[in-house]
């Protein structure tokens, strides 16, 4: 188990007194960072440079555009316009663009927990355009580097002979995550940033536009069951973020086991609350992961060097992941 950098296990964070019970709130030294912090400092990237074996590049976004048709009905495809001020001059702009809508990571902006607030207690009136409490751009101005591990779901449902069932939206068990762990023989370290393969993105990338709709209406997405285990794994292991290549790391429509009915209301039990606004852990959704998983696979390599630089939008409640890997 990781050391967390001294900070309290998940367990002795529920024993907090007043509004900070359950959270880590106030225990990072950056107030608006959250688990990044876990990854800050110049030991640490030089420790994750050793990653990097080959030389060899993975970007691991997918166009803005990629997901539309997608499962949100709200985002929009971005329109793009190429303009010329002279015949010799061509400058360009995006209209509608949603910068959750493809690869991305959430901010904390992104989730208030319905029982306690936003991260770090930022009150509401606070978290509007032009204020910064919270915004991505703490994570642009000081970009993640980090090792990153993959966890190869995808290939480990499919080494035990039954391939993960994106039509009906497979809710994925804590459990998986531990035998496809096990499997590859690693060890996670604080700091870390998980990615969870599980060959979602690249299966929905396939399906006509009639498909996607119709999975859109269903609300049927592939992901990890809402737990308590979960949730402990993620934060005593000190990772800095758990990235996925599905809609929402976590399934969807939300398990009926899901221990945070009760204090996640508006988002039907999600763990989005629980993970973002009381832990400060940011979630990375939309990931283009099967190149990399496959290169990985042959070499048996399971970690990378992982950079990670969200647009510098003050105030923004997420952004591009502009995620990048190097083996």
């Amino acid at each position: 188990m990781a050391d967390r950098r001294g900070l309290p296990s998940r367990a002795q964070l529920a024993t907090r007194s007043g509004e900070a019970a359950g959270t880590s709130w106030g225990l990072f030294a950056d107030p608006w960072r959250g688990t990044f912090s876990f990854a800050d400092g110049a030991s640490h990237v030089l420790a994750a440079l050793r990653a990097a074996r080959h030389g060899e590049v993975f970007g691991l976004d997918y166009s803005i555009n990629a997901f539309s048709p997608g499962m949100s009905a709200t985002r929009r495809p971005a329109q793009h316009t190429i303009f010329g001020n002279h015949p010799a001059h061509r400058d360009d702009y995006l209209d509608a663009y949603y910068l959750q809508a493809s690869s991305q990571v959430d901010g904390l902006r992104h989730r208030r927990a319905d029982d306690s607030g936003f991260y770090g207690g930022t009150p509401d009136h606070a978290v509007t355009v032009g204020t910064p409490d919270l915004g991505v751009q703490v994570w642009a101005e000081s970009p993640l580097v980090t090792r990153g591990v993959l966890i190869d779901l995808d290939g480990f449902a499919r080494s035990q002979g039954q391939p993960i069932d994106h039509i009906a939206g497979e809710q994925l068990e804590f459990e998986m995550i531990r035998a496809a762990l096990e499997a590859q023989n690693v060890q996670l370290s604080t700091g870390d940033v998980v990615m969870l393969h599980t060959g979602w993105a690249e299966w929905f990338l396939a399906l006509e536009d009639d498909r996607r709709k119709a999975q859109r209406e269903r609300r049927r997405s592939t992901g990890i069951v809402q737990s308590e285990e979960f949730v402990d794994w993620a934060w005593d292991n000190g990772l800095a973020m758990v990235a996925a290549d599905n809609f929402a790391v976590e399934c969807l429509p939300v398990a009926d086991s899901s221990p945070f009915k009760d204090t996640a209301v508006n988002d039907n039990g999600m763990m989005h609350q629980v993970l973002l606004a009381k832990l400060g852990l940011p979630l990375g959704e939309l990931w283009k992961l099967n190149p990399l998983a496959l290169r990985m696979r042959e070499l048996g390599q399971w970690d990378t060097l992982l950079t990670v630089k969200p647009l510098n939008v003050v105030g923004g409640t997420g952004s591009p992941a502009n995620a990048i890997a190097i083996l």
